[in-house]
């Protein structure tokens, strides 16, 4: 391949790598917040027990029993939201689910569950 056929080819490729880069507004605003939010969760999974317990225990006045647990939840949860590098963890691994997407037509989560077997 002679070399202004390769910048070109390069140059092709890289324009793909770009637009399969890209992010709509609903990726951007909703899909790729549901993955921070999941991962949040059980990265603070500590928290999540401790408020969980506390509202379980505490009933009808869990608003004000659990003041403590609640604050300590949202501190968790909020540095993770706040964190560059961790929206571009999350981000990473939503473009690695859509390109399976892409790849197979399977959702993840279809992808994921154990397909059924003929016996």
């Amino acid at each position: 391949m002679s070399p202004p056929a390769m910048q070109e080819r390069s140059g092709y490729s890289a324009f793909f790598l770009a637009l399969e880069q890209h992010l709509r507004h609903v990726e951007k605003d909703v899909l790729i917040p549901k993955i921070m939010r999941e991962k949040a969760r059980e990265r603070c999974s500590e928290q999540v027990q401790d408020f969980t317990k506390c509202c379980k225990d505490s009933g009808v006045l869990m608003v004000v029993k659990c003041q403590k647990e609640n604050s300590a939840l949202k501190e968790c949860l909020t540095a993770y939201y706040n964190d560059p590098v961790f929206y571009e963890e999350c981000k990473m691994e939503y473009l690695k689910e859509r390109e399976e997407f892409r790849r197979t037509g399977i959702p993840s989560k279809r992808r994921l569950q154990k397909l059924p077997t003929s016996t």
